[in-house]
């Protein structure tokens, strides 16, 4: 049943050769820069796979710091910082993106692993880059354009108007003025709703390039979707091209902030979903991932998709898997970064939803008491914390509930939706 080529299309160290290891055990050291709450998450995951695990933080008290017994502390800006820490690694991954590419480029070329390398993650720093590699790919994305003035985002607004449907003044329709409201995003450096701003009239507009051009930002211009839905695909690839892809989600934003995820979608069309997957596994192909890709979408009211994000790593979409999927996402990116065959994507129960829901900091700091009664009340409830100071609105946790083949998702969504409340405000009923 076992060889020692199986799976591996490539044999046992993939295209590359086999990944050398710095350790005495046997296993490679894996080194992730960043030590937030995804590479607290992940080094869970290298315990299980027996991969040693380091952590480039910017501080001792970060997320991942506080639970890693390797850490180098240091600026994921400095190259001096980076090439230091990856120098002690077999392989180097990202809980962001913002290592800057010359650094990453840098490291690649001393020979150090780095997955995925900087030829994939320019297209997560860079949106117009990636708006204009997807649209050569024929991969549907929103309408875009760069813009460096208003009379840019104007023309920009005048071109989707003379193309869009609906009735003027309404989010895609045409007008004689153009069509608003108008998308501007940062080219760079934005996250989490930060860096994107809907501007609904020319005025609005001009407020947001002056403040971004005293900020020196570039600005993307997208047209505004009127989406019914935002879901998400998340796949898996390895360096011996292996691929495995998760069922799509429904992501639920709230001002920019992931609140809650459903999976899989409901409601969601076969083949809707299988579009989406296979777009996932395609891009992930086409931009040469190795690693997670997550796929940030919007379902239309047509039932079209277009491509809204990508996140080259572990993401807030697919936290579920940790006690919904049979492999978590975070080992999964452990074994696709490794070049180990990739883990089962599958629900742990078929036919069964999963609920993520985010815990946001609110005013009261001690959530111990809290912690408590919502572990006795729900004791299906998975509840993890990142360690992390609590600040009102700042992610600090999120909560999982799975249900069985046939449950209905509805009281599923309420019972993760309450505790989340619970866990933030001490009410139920809470926001």
């Amino acid at each position: 049943m076992f060889s020692a080529t199986s799976n591996r299309p490539d044999g046992p160290g993939g295209p590359n050769g086999p990944i050398p290891r710095k350790t005495g055990t046997g296993m490679p050291i894996v080194g992730m820069v960043g030590g937030g709450q995804l590479a607290r998450m992940t080094a869970q995951a290298a315990i299980g796979l027996g991969a040693s695990f380091r952590v480039l933080a910017g501080s001792a008290s970060e997320s991942a710091a506080l639970v890693t017994s390797d850490v180098a502390v240091g600026s994921h800006l400095s190259l001096a910082d980076v090439s230091s820490f990856a120098s002690g690694c077999d392989v180097v991954t990202f809980d962001h993106e913002h290592v800057p590419g010359e650094v990453l480029a840098s490291v690649e070329s001393s020979g150090v692993l780095v997955r995925p390398g900087s030829a994939a993650l320019r297209f997560t720093q860079d949106k117009l880059a990636m708006r204009e590699k997807l649209s050569s790919l024929g991969v549907p994305c929103p309408r875009f354009a760069g813009v460096s003035c208003l009379a840019d985002v104007e023309a920009f607004a005048e071109s989707v108007g003379g193309l869009a449907g609906g009735s003027a003044g309404e989010p895609g329709g045409g007008s004689a003025g153009g069509s608003w409201p108008v998308v501007l995003k940062a080219v760079s450096g934005g996250y989490d709703g930060k860096g994107v701003w809907v501007a609904s009239s020319s005025r609005e507009a001009a407020s947001i390039v002056d403040a971004a051009t005293s900020r020196g930002l570039s600005l993307l211009a997208e047209e505004f979707v009127p989406f019914r839905r935002e879901l998400a695909a998340l796949a898996a690839r390895s360096p011996s091209k292996q691929g495995a892809v998760y069922p799509v989600v429904e992501t639920v934003q709230v001002e920019g902030v992931c609140r809650e995820v459903i999976a899989p979608a409901p409601g969601l069309a076969a083949p809707v979903a299988e579009s989406a997957q296979s777009l996932a596994l395609t891009i992930a192909s086409a931009l040469d991932v190795v690693g997670l890709l997550a796929v940030e979408l919007f379902e239309t009211p047509s039932g079209s998709l277009l491509v809204n994000e990508l996140a080259m790593r572990p993401h807030n979409s697919g936290h579920w898997t940790m006690d919904g999927a049979r492999t978590s996402q975070f080992e999964q990116h452990l074994r696709a970064v490794l070049d180990l065959p990739l883990g089962s994507p599958a629900p742990v129960a078929a036919g069964g939803f999963t609920v993520m829901a985010n815990i946001l900091g609110g005013t009261d700091p001690d959530v111990y008491d809290r912690y408590v009664h919502v572990m006795a009340a729900d004791p299906a409830l998975k509840v993890h914390f990142y360690g992390k100071e609590i600040r009102p609105g700042r992610k600090v946790g999120h909560v999982n509930l799975a249900g069985g083949r046939g449950e209905a998702v509805a009281p599923l969504r309420d019972r993760a939706r309450r505790a989340a409340s619970y866990l933030r405000w001490g009410t139920e009923d809470g926001d």
